[in-house]
């Protein structure tokens, strides 16, 4: 029950987040590999059983320990739920619940029933994984909205690549997934992604790091908007050398 175990698991289960960590400060990467770490124990959940009753289990025993940290009850012995109660501070953590119960979406094949139930889901998992880091890295209140924007453009780059496995997976992703609709998206999530920047010292630079995972979704978004077949042809990744460049720059510049 160590930030290594955690390191270890965000390393095989997400290397993106896990190289914009290691460019992170060392502080940093205490609040941010618990979370990663919890953030893949949860998203993984649906999707290791075909039996949606044990999928719901999963995902119920983390909205448990989320219950459980809120009200300051001792953590489990688990070898992320120790660490993440170390990362969280308690009047913060009551706030991944709703992570874990947008997760539930997963599960089954139903699509989203309209575009809000969209929004929703990309706030509720990737905006909230960029708000709590953040926020215990000592953002204010006031940059709210700005982590939310990036956070929700970081989660929409994210959801665009995912999409082959999901429809493989007979999951029905967009709500409209004509090129256009999805150009439009992409625009959308570019525009959101240049207002946050535009509101960008609102974020302390001790916070930055929580917004390095988004290093590849300016990239990929606008591969989208441009190319919109990219997304079902799975070939929204720019070269690894671009990508690389671009993560130096964050991690030199702290400017996300």
């Amino acid at each position: 029950m160590t930030l290594q175990a955690c390191a270890e698991l965000v390393a095989r289960g997400d290397p993106d987040r896990f190289r914009a960590t290691m460019a992170a400060p060392l502080a940093a990467r205490a609040v941010l590999f618990p979370l990663y770490a919890f953030n893949i124990e949860v998203s993984r959940a649906p999707w290791v059983t075909a039996e949606p009753m044990i999928a719901e289990m999963r995902l119920q025993f983390w909205r448990d320990v989320i219950e459980e940290l809120a009200a300051g009850k001792a953590p489990r012995a688990h070898e992320v739920v120790a660490p993440l109660a170390k990362a969280v501070p308690q009047d913060l953590i009551g706030a991944l619940d709703a992570l874990v119960t947008a997760r539930r979406w997963d599960i089954y094949t139903d699509p989203f029933e309209d575009r809000g139930g969209f929004d929703a889901y990309l706030m509720d998992t990737a905006a909230t994984l960029v708000t709590i880091p953040a926020r215990a890295l000592g953002a204010p209140a006031e940059a709210e909205g700005v982590l939310r924007d990036a956070g929700w453009a970081f989660g929409l780059a994210s959801f665009l690549r995912a999409i082959p496995a999901l429809e493989a997976a007979g999951r029905v992703p967009l709500i409209e997934g004509t090129p256009q609709a999805v150009r439009d998206l992409a625009a959308e999530g570019l525009a959101r992604l240049a207002r946050a920047r535009a509101g960008r010292r609102l974020v302390p630079r001790s916070a930055a790091p929580a917004l390095y995972a988004g290093w590849k979704a300016e990239g990929i978004l606008r591969a989208a908007r441009d190319i919109p077949e990219r997304v079902i042809e799975g070939k929204l990744d720019g070269s690894e050398f671009a990508a690389r460049l671009g993560l130096m720059r964050v991690a030199m510049t702290g400017r996300w």
